[in-house]
Parts: structure tokens; C-alpha cells; sequence
């Protein structure tokens, strides 16, 4: 099994192929994309390859070491993520192929007028731990 991370980028990517800005839908249109999130979460869950996901909020901050005391903390600059990733999914597959198929699936989450969202999903494996080094 390997672990990849879905990221949902709902700004600045390419767009999608009903590409109705999100801040448009209607509320009817907004509980069937998160409903279809949910179903499809339970659907990985039921093959055990579901792991975690979220929806992030737009609220965010830079955060760093620099010696001791409290950390210094500034709104930006930010990477471009900071308006990008809207929320993620990680899932547990048994191939890359596999991952590619629920990406794909993922994209067809309804959007405006009940049509597939058909939005770009990064996929991103998950790094294992190095290999142990034997002399």
C-alpha cells in the first residue's frame, strides 16, 4: 500500500471544466459537492482506503524558530497555497494507477447546475522512510 495526498486547489490552477467560481453556487449546489465529498469518503473508507481529509480554512500564518521566546509569526508572504488548497484528501492504494482512478472520480464532485467539477486535483505520493544501508 501507498499513501498519496489529493489536493484540492480551488483558485489559481487551471481551471476546471465547469469552472462556475465556487463563491456563485447555489446552497443546493454546495450541500451536493459536500455530500458527494462525504459519500465518497465512506465509499474509501469501506475499501480501507481512506486515511484522512479536510477543508481548510482561508485563515493562515507564517510560523518559524529564531531562537529562543515565542516564534515570529507574519500574515505573508505567502506561497501561492495559501489561496490554492482548499482542503485535502490522503488516501491508501494499492497502486499509483489506483490513485489516479479516485483522483479522477474525486474531479466529477457536482458544482454548478449539478454538473461534474471536473477541477484538477494535485496527487502527491507520500515519502517513505529512506531504505536502511547495510555494509
Amino acid at each position: 500500500m501507498a499513501k498519496y495526498l489529493l489536493l484540492k486547489h480551488y483558485r489559481g490552477g487551471k481551471p476546471a471544466t465547469n469552472d462556475v467560481p465556487a463563491d456563485q453556487w447555489t446552497a443546493d449546489e454546495w450541500e451536493a459537492h459536500i455530500q458527494f465529498m462525504r459519500d465518497f469518503s465512506d465509499r474509501l473508507v469501506e475499501t480501507g482506503e481512506f486515511v484522512d481529509a479536510n477543508a481548510l480554512a482561508e485563515d493562515g500564518v507564517w510560523v518559524r524558530y529564531d531562537g529562543e521566546g515565542r516564534p515570529p509569526v507574519t500574515d505573508g508572504p505567502f506561497a501561492e497555497t495559501k489561496d490554492l488548497i482548499a482542503g485535502w484528501m490522503m488516501i491508501d492504494v494499492d497502486s499509483y494507477d489506483r490513485a489516479l482512478e479516485l483522483a479522477g472520480q474525486l474531479s466529477a464532485a457536482p458544482a454548478a447546475g449539478g454538473r461534474p467539477l471536473g477541477e484538477w486535483l494535485e496527487l502527491r505520493p507520500v515519502m517513505s522512510e529512506p531504505p536502511t544501508i547495510t555494509e
